[in-house]
């Protein structure tokens, strides 16, 4: 099947290479002169494991192209995706206008029937738009508007295409139906569960899952400061609640808050239209307050474990992306954490592995460095903020020489507190006791 994919940021560059490795002949559209160039040089804008390989392949294999130009991608396609930003306004609704130009483009280029594709995450009712749009601008065309939201996660987003847990489609008709079940059907061979639904169903299933996640991951930050002062250890209650299959281990490990592209953007959307209709969520907004108490709660349990002055000390950090194998930066902890350091005097010196050229854009008077020993010689203490593996595997022996005080503070709980002990570390981590280094002799210091 032919496929036009509207827009190639992070959704509409995977979900389009992955189409194309499934045999079909898509072509990416995308308006950013640079952008564009880039592509078609087959450099990719964005780093997601085995997605620059996959591109390749399927540009050699004449299945993937790139053009900036609605006009030569959309009349021959079977279906168009619209894959554009729907990034929050002031007042915290969904910003719509670039889904609804990606509309605008779509309509005079219509031949044949067509499928025009929301895979944007979009508020409900915003398909209705779309339709509307379109039947003003061109009232002869012969199309359907189905919603396909996409799930997928940054790091892990080919496995989530290729593999995954459900796809959910939106459509109000047969026309539709069968024209993305033929999309879908190679994924269908392996038995993946399609969830066909109504178009505003699917709309709000996007945000409805999101919400809930993140609900999950501000419960287990909120247990862990309880695990802090009772003495409990959080992975250990995360396990114990994890196991009964009504919850589920997922998205259970304590940390300094949520971020990324989707959470944030997507509980302030919903809470928005649940207040539209009269409906307010009360159980979002308040992890959406709490989320944001957590970023600051930890900059300040950051300057505890400094005993309660950071004026002049060195903070070596380790990550700055909102999670790793990613090297997205957008409303990632970083962001919060690290100026209100600043702002109480610290001096920030930092490393990932991936995220230090958007960090740029974001932060400013901090000393990068060129790998993770880089930032430890003469610190003060050691921040881990993403959990990397290459994280994971340090040399402690040489993190201790190089720090002037063997302190490390863990907001992702990489170490164990006994061995970071046994390794000479004051150890500070998340929902779990403070470990003080051993002495020779066995004690603790």
């Amino acid at each position: 099947m032919k496929v036009t994919m509207i827009g190639t940021g992070y959704v509409g560059l995977v979900t389009g290479a992955c189409f194309a490795d499934l045999g079909h002949e898509v072509a990416c559209v995308e308006i950013d002169e640079r952008k564009l160039a880039r592509l078609q040089a087959g450099e990719i804008p964005i780093y997601e494991p085995g997605l620059e390989d996959m591109v390749a392949r399927n540009v050699d294999a004449g299945r993937i192209s790139f053009t900036a130009k609605a006009a030569e991608a959309v009349p021959e396609s079977d279906a168009v995706f619209i894959c554009v930003g729907t990034p929050p306004r002031e007042d915290g609704d969904a910003d719509l206008s670039y889904v609804y130009a990606a509309a605008r483009d779509i309509a005079p280029n219509l031949r044949g029937y067509t499928v025009v594709v929301d895979k944007s995450t979009v508020p409900v009712g915003t398909g209705d738009e779309v339709t509307a749009i379109i039947q003003k601008m061109n009232p002869d065309a012969d199309f359907d508007v189905a919603s396909n939201p996409e799930f997928l996660r940054e790091g892990n987003a080919i496995d989530d295409f290729m593999k995954p847990d459900r796809v959910v489609i939106g459509v109000d008709g047969p026309r539709a139906r069968a024209v993305m079940q033929a999309l879908y059907r190679p994924l269908t061979l392996n038995e993946m569960p399609i969830l066909y639904t109504g178009r505003a169903t699917a709309e709000l299933t996007k945000y409805a899952a999101n919400a809930f996640l993140a609900m999950k991951v501000t419960f287990i930050n909120e247990i862990a400061d309880i695990c802090e002062r009772v003495g409990a250890d959080v992975q250990d209650v995360s396990r114990g609640i994890g196991l009964d299959s009504r919850i589920g281990t997922k998205f259970l490990q304590a940390g300094a808050g949520f971020g990324g592209s989707c959470f944030p953007k997507d509980t302030l959307a919903l809470t928005g239209t649940a207040r539209k209709v009269g409906r307010p969520t009360k159980i979002v907004e308040a992890v959406m307050a709490a989320n944001d108490e957590r970023k600051r709660r930890m900059a300040g349990k950051i300057i505890d474990a400094c005993n309660g002055d950071v004026a002049g000390k060195t903070i070596g950090v380790l990550g700055v992306t909102f999670k790793p194998n990613t090297d997205d930066m957008r409303d990632a902890p970083s962001l919060d954490i690290l100026p209100l350091l600043q702002k109480a005097g610290a001096r920030i010196r930092a490393y990932d592995p991936e995220g230090m050229g958007e960090a740029r854009k974001y932060l400013s008077d901090i000393e990068w460095t060129e790998d993770a020993y880089g930032v430890m010689p003469g610190a003060d203490a050691l921040l881990i903020l993403t959990e990397w593996n290459e994280f994971r595997v340090l040399d402690l022996d040489h993190i201790r020489r190089e720090l002037k005080e063997p302190l490390i503070v863990d907001l992702r709980n990489i170490y164990r507190p006994a061995e970071m002990a046994e390794a000479g570390f004051t150890y500070h981590s998340v929902g779990r006791e403070t470990a003080a280094p051993k002495t020779t002799d066995g004690a603790t210091g």
